[in-house]
């Protein structure tokens, strides 16, 4: 192996913009279940001001990510990422320090750019560090990355939290300061080739004319909203009105982390020489059986363990379907129009996962069976899209490639 290479036959930069991930993930993590909290109790929000606040990073993020996508392809992946990493620093520094509604939605504002900015763009660069047999790899440990720093993230901020109102502004700290480690690193350490000047022009005219991808894009929107949406944010309300108590519901998304760090890695290498659609028909599945055992919960026997293999099910079709659709993505998109594609996946993520919240919560509230059945016939309706689609999609796209040994 090349000196250049470390294990699992990635390059050094690519390692390194693993450590920048779990740094970015680790500051989020540690205070994403205390954004509310925060503005609430220490800067006397009201509950609806500080809940749009933290929407409104959301929100500003996919407003942002179709500029977003075109400042990608005209500066690069790197830099764009970087300079989004200095915006959310900016903004959730900001955050520490607010004194008003007005001045929060301002740092919301510069954080919904920025996060607008890094979403694709970092998936952009993995992409162009690698060669195209290395993405499902590189995907999977960027999965790895995001589960291990998210999760312990959210454990320090937990201990950090109870100094009070000092500790939560520290929180916001943290976590602008893993941005602008995440920044620095990128700058540093990471260096991707220049797109050739005579590289024929990028335009959101011809992505949107690319009729196989934005059928795998509206599919995306399903697969996101069931697999990580209903499963992250409606399956815990409906544990509570079952009665499960708080410790098993916050095991819940623990089990569903780990399994997808233990799993992941594995899964993407079993995954070589597959077809990517008979993949994401498999994680179909999962998710269907996934919605299968949590409706089997409200029998109430053994309901936390049936939860519990629900959060199993989730993860394992979370690891299938993430290690074979960003990279069928990554290469369905003509190099000079990577950070456009990547942007258009982006924002299908955030409508899936603003999707959850808002159609199946409520419905859960009326009827589980309808909830979950609901969500597996969405589940069901994505995998038709993408097998059927299959047919459309170049024939180099359609197998994940083989990885010689020696990597």
């Amino acid at each position: 192996m090349p000196a250049s290479q470390l294990s699992f036959g990635l390059s050094r930069p690519v390692w390194v913009v693993q450590v920048g991930v779990f740094l970015n993930m680790f500051g989020y993590g540690a205070v994403l279940p205390f954004e509310i909290i925060y503005l609430h109790t220490a800067r006397h929000f009201s509950l609806t001001a500080a809940g749009l606040v933290v929407a409104t990073v959301t929100g500003v993020a996919i407003v942002a990510s179709f500029p977003a996508g075109s400042l990608i392809d005209h500066i690069g992946p790197r830099d764009a990422a970087a300079a989004g990493l200095v915006l959310l620093a900016l903004g959730y520094g900001g955050l520490a320090f607010v004194t008003s509604v007005w001045e929060a939605f301002a740092c919301a504002l510069v954080a919904g750019c920025g996060n607008g900015l890094v979403t694709p763009g970092q998936s952009a660069l993995v992409a162009a560090l690698v060669p195209r047999a290395l993405r499902p790899r590189a995907t999977a440990v960027s999965r790895v990355s995001v589960n291990v720093g998210f999760a312990s993230g959210a454990a320090l901020g937990g201990v950090v939290a109870t100094a009070g109102n000092a500790g939560l502004r520290a929180l916001f700290l943290v976590n602008a300061a893993t941005y602008l480690g995440y920044a620095f690193l990128l700058r540093a350490a990471v260096h991707v080739a220049a797109a050739p000047h005579d590289a024929p022009r990028g335009t959101y005219r011809r992505v949107f004319a690319d009729r196989p991808f934005l059928t795998l894009a509206a599919g995306h929107v399903g697969f996101i909203a069931v697999g990580w949406g209903v499963f992250s944010w409606v399956v815990p309300v409906y544990a509570q009105r079952l009665g499960v108590n708080s410790v098993v519901i916050g095991a819940l998304l623990l089990v569903n982390g780990m399994t997808v760090v233990i799993a992941q890695i594995p899964i993407a290498k079993r995954l070589e020489g597959t077809r990517r659609s008979r993949s994401i028909a498999l994680a179909g599945a999962a998710f269907v059986f996934g919605c299968a055992a949590a409706l089997a919960a409200q029998a109430r026997v053994l309901a936390a363990v049936v939860l519990l293999l629900a959060a199993v099910l989730v993860a394992l079709g979370e690891c299938l379907y993430i290690a074979s659709f960003t990279p069928l993505v990554a290469d369905l998109a003509p190099p000079e129009m990577l950070g456009r594609y990547m942007s258009c996946v982006a924002v299908a993520w955030s409508l899936g996962l603003a999707a959850a919240p808002a159609l199946f919560t409520p419905l859960v509230g009326v009827s589980a069976p309808a909830c979950f059945l609901t969500a597996a016939a969405v589940v069901v309706a994505a995998t038709a899209a993408v097998v059927l689609n299959e047919k459309r999609l170049p024939a180099e796209a359609l197998t994940t490639q083989v990885v010689a040994r020696a990597q």
